[in-house]
């Protein structure tokens, strides 16, 4: 960025603040994540409302020239849109034009998703706090440049504080953290399989990067939940760990941190007990890190059962009272709801029996809790009477394939050998887009994915380092096939007739997309495991550091070339994520396959609940409103407007009526808008604005472009 555009940006910003109050009342920033540090997605602004939204039109648009798709929720203030490109480079545009002021690029490829920024609102020396990876840095926000004094160089590096050889970590920041006073609360997404680094909850000097405090999400001895745990998990499991962000009472002070399953994800046996902190949402004093409260939402988790997305905070009334609470969606498709201060359940909570393993050295929790109100948004138990009758021959070979499946609804273990449905599937009921409350009726609206996956367990059997490398951190993803899932799970077969043997071997070490990197595999290791990927067969490889091309056959190394592997082989694998699709590639499961439902928490009643998107071309053919999996949360708004992208196949951006579901407008987006939208006015004029950069729909192209919209 030159000087002239730099002293622009600095005189806008200036200008800004030194208005009028009657002049700032005009404008209407979007400063956080969510909106707020509510984490509510609501917006006071009435501009747009139910009578006019029909007449939106598209205000700018700013293509990022990137593609790979985006699930990014820009923030605004005073007058700029702060957001990220595909390739997670940081970007402010005139919020009003879409002109790009400046662009960031820390040199670092980001290969994991990038969901949002966070802002310190310093008077003098504001700042931007934006994770490439694993660094956290602090820019300038009127020339985008880091902030020096900040951390190392104006970074820090959050694979180091976890109190584990840092350069093994594998550690990338999806989500924002939030800003407290001085400190910047942080999470990381960690890998899912071991090793893992622990899932410390963090805080950070937004001044000088220094870390000010840590929650142990894995319980260190003499702390509260370490007898949940084996002793001394804490110094070799990982995980436990925030991805999906967070949300903080101001006044309170206090931090509400929703928490991931520890590793392994679908077998336990090495780690007996509840395992606190995992799978929990955590309320803690965001000054100093203690614990207050916490909710364990899957006790010993063995579903991936993540807590998807950051809670959200209200005010609900009960017998004439009003009561200060804070909500959480689930994947299993419930939502939650607590006294902020003190914990308490505000609805019915029933620890229930669900089936033990079968699983040899396996023991899952006799128990789980079980939110018996609001009814769940997502179904429970899938039946035969519930398969799809799209056509005849799909839904025989659902019947088919149904009938060797164990179904027996949730918390049922995996099994050696069957697979068992998992209903709603890994991705959801809720996933990471999250909900959004009128705090003005207490209404939660919540889009929910409904459609069946499978997943089953096998013995992991060595029988040489590529094969015993593969099975422990690729067929979670990839399946024993390497045929993947995709498009969130790709295919391996024939991978080095799409890339080099150099950017395989990118991907194994700093991750992409959905996969996290393994920074540990090296050297032979890695010759041994690129040969796997290859062939699907131990390769007998030789020792070399030359990866221009992938390794033949050659001279079988001794013992001593490979370096001790970095974790236990694990006794059991995943199968592999798979969503139960018939073989046109449609769930088969009939709909609807996706849903956006509306929540009254005052009485855990609903209001409404409809199918959210469609296929096109089915559509076409008579099949509409079957619902689609979605992406990326709702905005609700003062005017009684809903707006949500979300929706893979169909690329719709739509507004509805709060109130009642209502349709009231919508238009088709460049890519499908994968994230979460954001709402604002400048001058008096309302914006609102999505990213639409699709990247799941496996016959569509992906890209990076932001679109606004307002009446004008």
């Amino acid at each position: 960025m030159n000087t002239l555009t730099g002293a622009l940006i600095a005189i806008a910003i200036i200008t800004y603040a030194s208005r009028p109050a009657t002049a700032q009342k005009q404008s209407t920033d979007w400063p956080v994540y969510g909106g707020q540090l509510a984490g509510d997605h609501y917006s006071a602004l009435t501009q747009i409302n139910r009578r006019n939204v029909s007449q939106l039109r598209m205000a700018w648009k700013f293509d990022t020239g990137e593609q790979g798709g985006m699930q990014s929720s820009p923030i605004i203030v005073g007058g700029v849109l702060y957001a990220y490109t595909p390739s997670q480079k940081v970007i402010a545009v005139d919020a009003a034009t879409g002109k790009l002021l400046w662009k960031f690029d820390s040199g670092i490829p980001g290969t994991q998703p990038a969901r949002g920024l966070a802002y310190w609102p310093d008077e003098k020396e504001p700042r931007i706090l934006a994770a490439v990876m694993n660094y956290l840095y602090a820019l300038d926000p009127r020339t985008g440049k880091p902030i020096l004094d900040f951390g190392e160089n104006g970074r820090v590096d959050l694979r180091k504080d976890l109190g584990h050889d840092y350069t093994r970590q594998a550690v990338a920041m999806t989500s924002p953290g939030v800003v407290y006073k001085d400190l910047i609360v942080v999470g990381f997404r960690a890998p899912e399989t071991p090793p893992a680094p622990p899932g410390d909850i963090r805080a950070y000097d937004v001044r000088t990067g220094k870390l000010r405090w840590s929650f142990h999400t894995i319980p260190h001895p003499g702390e509260f939940g370490y007898d949940t745990w084996p002793a001394g998990a804490w110094d070799h499991m990982g995980a436990a760990n925030n991805w999906a962000g967070m949300t903080v009472d101001v006044q309170r002070g206090i931090v509400y941190v929703p928490t991931g399953s520890a590793v392994f994800d679908f077998y336990g046996g090495d780690r007996a007990g509840d395992d606190l902190f995992a799978n929990t949402l955590l309320a803690l004093d965001a000054a100093t890190g203690k614990r207050i409260w916490s909710f364990q939402g899957v006790h010993h988790d063995v579903w991936d059962r993540d807590f998807p997305s950051p809670p959200a905070l209200l005010t609900v009334k009960r017998d004439g009272k009003k009561i200060d609470a804070v909500a959480q969606t689930s994947k299993q498709g419930w939502v939650y709801l607590f006294d902020r201060v003190t914990g308490s359940p505000l609805f019915p909570i029933e620890e229930t029996k669900y089936p033990a393993s079968d699983v040899p050295g396996e023991v899952t929790a006799p128990t789980q809790p079980l939110p018996l109100k609001p009814e769940p948004f997502a179904r429970q138990l899938l039946t035969e009477n519930m398969l799809t009758d799209r056509t005849p021959e799909a839904h025989a070979w659902a019947v088919q394939q149904f009938r060797t499946f164990r179904s027996e609804g949730q918390f049922v273990p995996l099994s050696v050998g069957r697979q068992t449905v998992v209903f709603p599937g890994f991705d959801g009921g809720a996933e990471w887009g999250g909900p959004a409350i009128d705090p003005s009726t207490g209404v939660i609206y919540v889009n929910a994915n409904d459609i069946a996956w499978t997943g089953g367990l096998v013995e992991n059997k060595s029988t040489g380092v590529g094969t015993d490398l593969y099975q422990n951190r690729c067929a979670l993803c990839h399946g024993d096939n390497r045929v993947g899932s995709p498009p969130a799970f790709p295919s391996l077969l024939d991978i080095d007739k799409r890339l080099t043997t150099a950017q395989i071997s990118d991907v194994i070490h700093h991750g992409k997309g959905r996969m996290p990197g393994f920074p540990t595999i090296q050297d032979a290791q890695l010759d041994a495991l690129l040969a796997y990927i290859r062939t699907g067969k131990e390769v007998e490889i030789a020792p070399t550091s030359d990866k221009k091309e992938l390794p033949q056959a050659r001279t079988a190394p001794s013992e001593s070339d490979f370096a001790r592997p970095d974790s236990p082989q694990m006794k059991y694998r995943f199968t592999g994520y798979r969503k139960f699709y018939d073989p046109d590639g449609y769930p088969a499961v009939a709909p609807p396959w996706g849903t956006l439902n509306a929540i009254d928490l005052n009485t855990g009643e609903y209001l409404w609940k409809i199918p959210l998107g469609e296929y096109p071309e089915l559509a076409a053919h008579g099949m509409a409103h079957t619902g689609t999996e979605n992406y990326g949360g709702p905005i609700v708004t003062a005017g009684g407007l809903l707006f949500i992208g979300a929706t893979i196949f169909d690329r719709k951006f739509r507004a509805l009526d709060s109130r009642t579901g209502k349709l009231l407008w919508e238009t088709e987006l460049p890519f499908a808008g994968l994230a979460t939208p954001a709402t604002y006015m400048i001058a008096g004029q309302q914006y609102v604005v999505i990213a639409a950069g699709g990247g799941r729909d496996p016959k569509s192209p992906s890209g990076g472009v932001y679109v606004a919209f307002s009446l004008r």
